[in-house]
């Protein structure tokens, strides 16, 4: 399956690398928040937001679920031309109550901006960094598929917002952006098998800030495709240093580190679309953590998909869109694993995924979605399953689901 998508992809590149279309590369949606950040609003206090609900059937457990999977209220601020202030609230599944399970009140970004001249500026607080394509640009009328990619939910875990402060601009003769910021670091007694470094997170709220993480991305666009490549480095261990002593753990800033690299292109012109990304994390003292705190986390976990769409509106020059896509994931959250008995290979986290579908927008902030995803998984480790339920049905490594729905942006 890998040989077969990477000689798709390269198909792919040299054919529209020699193809003569005119250019006219997408464009993402605008919003009243990007009015504002690009400094072109006409009011200097501005509301904007989006909201996404869904539709799943699962054939294997033949179960459907429906959830208002988020409604996100963006509130902003200009100050004066110099120093603006961003914030962004966020209710997940509609309804948080004490005690249950589901829902979440959250705050996705809250940072002050500051234009430091037309090209670059300084951003402190609750930010989003620059990693992948997903976390930065993550509208449901931005992204195909009713979910979003699941390797930029488990591998790169957006939204991905930490506490720090960050550093952008663009040069002055290329169309090169870059971009650095230092956040706090991880929390690895977070993390859970099957997750990735996704429960790691401190997401603005209590983070072990004694130990640091860096962040860097470039993005170059040159005719119809912008090219990216980012990275992060940071600790994991925000323990004073007794307390990880007693645990047999490195402390300090960027103790018992964790590197995660990502690269991506997309691709827009005449209505068609491409994105490709990959991205691999590296933990070399995951063993250490496993020890400490009886997890079964890997050293080295991948991601990677591609995904090919075109627009059959697009030649009627109408604001709305028909996009048909086709994507093709695959991921493994314990490529590679400390020796035993440090760790347990886990043959169900390394998956394939195929989701073909279309996203229908009458106007350019409303989209209506479907798509069908095909689910395979390698095997299950028997010694993985711990006193399973007296109704459990034999593992199945293959699975089909259908999705349907709706999102908006203003």
């Amino acid at each position: 399956m890998r040989k077969r998508l990477l000689l798709f992809i390269s198909v792919f590149v040299v054919f529209v690398s020699n193809a003569q279309y005119r250019t006219n590369a997408q464009q993402l949606i605008m919003t009243n928040e990007d009015s504002l950040n690009a400094g072109i609003s006409k009011n200097k206090t501005v509301l904007s937001g989006y909201g996404s609900a869904s539709y799943q059937r699962d054939f294997n457990l033949k179960q459907s679920t429906a959830t208002l999977e988020r409604v996100v209220l963006f509130v902003g601020h200009q100050f004066n031309p110099k120093i603006s202030v961003f914030t962004e609230m966020e209710i997940e599944n509609a309804k948080v109550e004490g005690g249950e399970p589901g829902g979440e009140i959250a705050l996705e970004q809250a940072f002050l901006k500051f234009n430091l001249n037309p090209r670059q500026y300084l951003i402190a607080g609750l930010i989003i960094p620059r990693i992948g394509l997903l976390n930065e640009n993550h509208l449901p009328v931005n992204f195909n598929g009713v979910e979003r990619p699941l390797v930029e939910q488990l591998v790169i875990p957006a939204t991905w917002r930490e506490l720090g402060i960050g550093f952008y601009g663009t040069a002055n003769r290329l169309p090169l952006n870059y971009s650095v910021a230092l956040v706090n670091g991880l929390n690895s007694e977070g993390f859970e098998h099957g997750s990735g470094i996704r429960e790691g997170r401190a997401e603005g709220r209590n983070a072990t800030a004694n130990n640091l993480a860096v962040t860097a991305s470039l993005q170059y666009s040159v005719s119809n495709f912008k090219f990216q490549v980012s990275g992060y480095m940071g600790g994991t261990v925000g323990l004073p240093k007794t307390s990880a002593d007693s645990l047999g753990l490195n402390s300090g800033a960027f103790g018992t580190p964790l590197y995660l690299g990502e690269a991506n292109m997309q691709y827009a012109n005449n209505g068609f679309s491409a994105k490709v990304l990959g991205a691999y994390i590296a933990y070399p003292d995951a063993e250490k953590i496993n020890t400490a705190y009886a997890k079964n986390i890997a050293k080295g976990m991948y991601g990677a998909y591609a995904e090919f769409g075109y627009d059959w509106l697009y030649r009627k020059q109408k604001k709305a869109q028909l996009i048909t896509f086709a994507r093709a994931e695959m991921f493994d959250l314990n490529a590679s694993i400390p020796a035993p008995p440090k760790a347990i290979y886990d043959g169900t986290e390394k998956q394939t995924h195929i989701i073909a579908g279309f996203s229908y927008l009458p106007i350019p902030n409303v989209v209506i979605k479907a798509d069908v995803r095909l689910l395979h998984t390698g095997a299950q480790n028997p010694d993985l399953v711990i006193n399973p339920a007296p109704n459990a049905l034999p593992y199945q490594q293959s699975n089909q689901f259908f999705n349907l729905g709706i999102g908006y942006s203003f």
